[in-house]
């Protein structure tokens, strides 16, 4: 039987994990194509202090700020078959996992097959051998490298590892052309001291609004923190204030918040998270849904079905993200070489609106419907199951569990703590 050819869309973490799945299954695969936009890989974790477009006018892909450090231990992040270097601490500055990813790529060997600073303009189905007995669907892909030469090419499959943190989602706010300071999504901060001695308005309080407010107070900057979520009880630092939502700008360019408050101020920056974005796909031919905050339906979080030789990996969110994408990428490798038989496309699809039906049922917000959380341990799980390859060890869950307490507890010193790993099942916090 011929080996089939897999198209790699992005060489950031999923791709990377992608392609190394692919090359080590040598009797059933032909070593992939991964296009790549940039001139490195590690997507989202190659720090970039430029901010808008590249110098050939593309936007630049990173969302990395200066002193951004993880927010999970290494023990969690972690590629479950490739650990980080033990003298590391526990939670790391991005550089330390950029440098952990070109080690993972170099590892395995997956550079040599990778296109940097290439473009993938389309992917689009076609029918292979329309004339035999069983329809097969090709993937035409259509790419262009950095001196313009455009490529088309046909493969068995195709993996989507584009990533979802480059296009900034912002919520429209009434008269915010009336704003006199200076606005910006978290996709385009890079560092807090030129924000010294100004009053800052943070629009959400999830990880990066926490995680800049803090950097922002420590720099000087007088911030406050305005999210619609009740009150967070964690000590944060004085120069944070908490407010509630901002819900309209007035004409004098003061922000007027949900709860009738108004306040004048210097910055507005939004951490309000990002859209979902693949400008390569025509989603009405695929049967697919892309809105800001969706993508669906998507088989098992990954594939559409009426097209199950498409995989999109890791566009679930508040996971474990690393070993998530290695539990995907197998299932989607044992798809492929027939070790899973999915169900028909009408019974997925009817999966699919089904378990999206249950949860908004439990009053699941549409724009949170792709938020695992706690559900990603039986998601994983039942991935390994189905295509047979080890489920995660026990400790992942636990000691990610223990670290969002102690976020919640402690945002501004929850990183000083050091883990150690015992065995498969325990954990201790180490000096």
């Amino acid at each position: 039987m011929a080996l089939q050819r897999v198209a790699v869309v992005g060489a950031g973490a999923a791709g990377l994990c992608a392609a190394r799945h692919i090359l080590s299954r040598q009797s059933s695969f032909a070593p992939p194509v991964v296009f790549e936009l940039t001139g490195s890989v590690g997507g989202t974790w190659c720090y970039d202090e430029r901010i808008g477009t590249y110098d050939n006018g593309r936007p630049i892909h990173s969302s990395m700020y200066r002193d951004l450090r993880t927010n999970l231990p290494k023990e969690v992040m972690m590629f479950p078959d490739f650990p980080f270097e033990p003298e590391l601490n526990s939670f790391l500055p991005h550089q330390e996992v950029q440098r952990y990813l070109q080690r993972y790529c170099q590892s395995h060997g997956v550079r040599p097959h990778i296109r940097f600073n290439t473009v993938v303009e389309s992917v689009r189905p076609v029918v292979a051998a329309p004339q035999a007995e069983q329809e097969r669907t090709a993937w035409e892909v259509t790419s262009s490298d950095s001196s313009g030469r455009q490529r088309i090419e046909t493969f068995d499959s195709v993996f989507v590892c584009s990533g979802h943190y480059s296009d900034p989602h912002i919520p429209h706010i009434p008269g915010i052309h009336n704003f006199k300071g200076q606005v910006l999504h978290s996709h385009a901060y890079r560092f807090a001291e030129p924000f010294s001695g100004q009053s800052v308005v943070v629009l959400g309080a999830k990880a990066s609004g926490l995680d800049i407010s803090i950097e922002l107070s420590k720099a000087g900057a007088k911030v406050t923190l305005s999210h619609r979520h009740p009150r967070l009880t964690c000590p944060l630092p004085a120069a944070i204030q908490q407010s509630s939502a901002v819900v309209a700008v007035e004409d004098d360019g003061s922000l007027r918040f949900q709860d009738g408050s108004v306040l004048a101020a210097d910055v507005l920056i939004f951490c309000t998270g990002y859209n979902f974005k693949y400008p390569f796909l025509d989603a009405p031919q695929l049967g697919l849904q892309i809105q800001d905050h969706l993508v669906s339906p998507l088989y098992r979080f990954m594939m559409p079905p009426a097209f199950p030789s498409l995989f999109f990996i890791g566009i679930c969110k508040i996971i474990c993200p690393f070993p998530h994408f290695n539990c995907q990428v197998q299932f989607a490798l044992a798809v492929l070489d027939g070790s899973v038989t999915l169900p028909s496309p009408a019974q997925m699809e009817d999966e699919v609106r089904q378990d999206l039906r249950e949860k908004e049922e439990r009053g699941v917000q549409r724009h949170h419907l792709l938020i695992l959380d706690q559900d990603q341990w039986e998601y994983c799980r039942t991935l390994a199951q189905a295509a047979g390859f080890p489920p995660l060890q026990p400790f992942v869950r636990s000691l990610y569990d223990e670290v969002w307490r102690q976020r919640r507890v402690h945002p501004e010193n929850y990183r000083r703590l050091n883990y150690g790993l015992i065995d498969e099942d325990q954990w201790e916090v180490i000096d």
